[in-house]
């Protein structure tokens, strides 16, 4: 994980991300800060060996806060980088189309919080691993048309960005609520666990259910609020509200396509 932030870290200041704004260039620092302190330390302990209600935690940072801060902190010329190779850029153009990038994220989401499947992760290093690596790439690929820093794969409208976040919210409060309101521990890992603070397992998993059904929820329309305030922003300075950073626009800025 350390070697793979430093990798990220470097290509981001070899292909020139440190000219961006010193608010993208903190952004894309926050990032990978949060990814830090999600996957190592106290947290991480705690949810690898004690608490569902911290795994959930964990699991709403690599999700809902690391990718908006990653691909706001990513300027044109970077994310054009990445997307160079013909291959990938036709690959984004569709797997960041609203309903598959919403599909993409909600079936890990669901399905990776069925008991079973769970269970799987938390005793297989392995599979942990694999599981934490499909919510961390889905999730950009979700936030992706909210947050798009290059017009060859566009963000959606104001409106439809609103729409997409709202509906996005949906499942996982769906999720949350059936994880809160069950009457029996769902996974035997957390049972037999030792107990911290003396939270008992049926408490501790409804802590977790409530942390995606009603935070998790409210980042969502707290993305929704940000976007209204852009659309109305650019609404009153006449722009196309399709509009993506500036910058993605410069005369120096080559896309991928040619």
């Amino acid at each position: 994980m350390l070697i793979g932030l430093v990798l990220l870290g470097g290509l981001y200041v070899f292909w020139g991300g440190l000219r961006a704004e010193p608010r993208r260039v903190a952004a894309f620092a926050g990032a990978l800060a949060v990814i830090f302190f999600a996957l190592n330390g106290p947290l991480h302990n705690l949810s690898d060996e004690y608490l569902f209600s911290a795994h959930m935690a964990q699991h709403l940072l690599l999700t809902l806060l690391f990718p908006p801060l990653l691909l706001y902190g990513t300027p044109a010329h970077v994310a054009r980088k990445v997307l160079a190779p013909r291959w990938v850029l036709r690959l984004a153009r569709v797997v960041t189309r609203p309903v598959m990038a919403a599909a993409l994220f909600t079936a890990p989401i669901v399905l990776w919080h069925v008991p079973v499947l769970y269970e799987t992760a938390l005793r297989d290093h392995g599979v942990h691993v694999v599981q934490h690596l499909v919510f961390l790439s889905t999730a950009v690929i979700m936030w992706w048309p909210v947050l798009s820093p290059v017009p060859e794969v566009p963000r959606l409208p104001y409106p439809g960005q609103m729409l997409y976040l709202f509906l996005l919210g949906i499942p996982m409060s769906m999720t949350g609520a059936l994880i809160t309101l069950s009457d029996r521990v769902l996974y035997p890992f957390y049972a037999e666990a030792p107990r911290v603070w003396g939270l008992p397992a049926l408490a501790d998993q409804q802590v977790g259910g409530l942390l995606m059904w009603v935070p998790g929820g409210l980042i969502l329309w707290m993305a929704m609020t940000v976007v209204w305030f852009r659309w109305a922003r650019w609404e009153a300075r006449g722009h196309d509200d399709k509009a993506v950073p500036l910058e993605a626009y410069s005369p120096s800025s080559v896309s991928p396509s040619g």
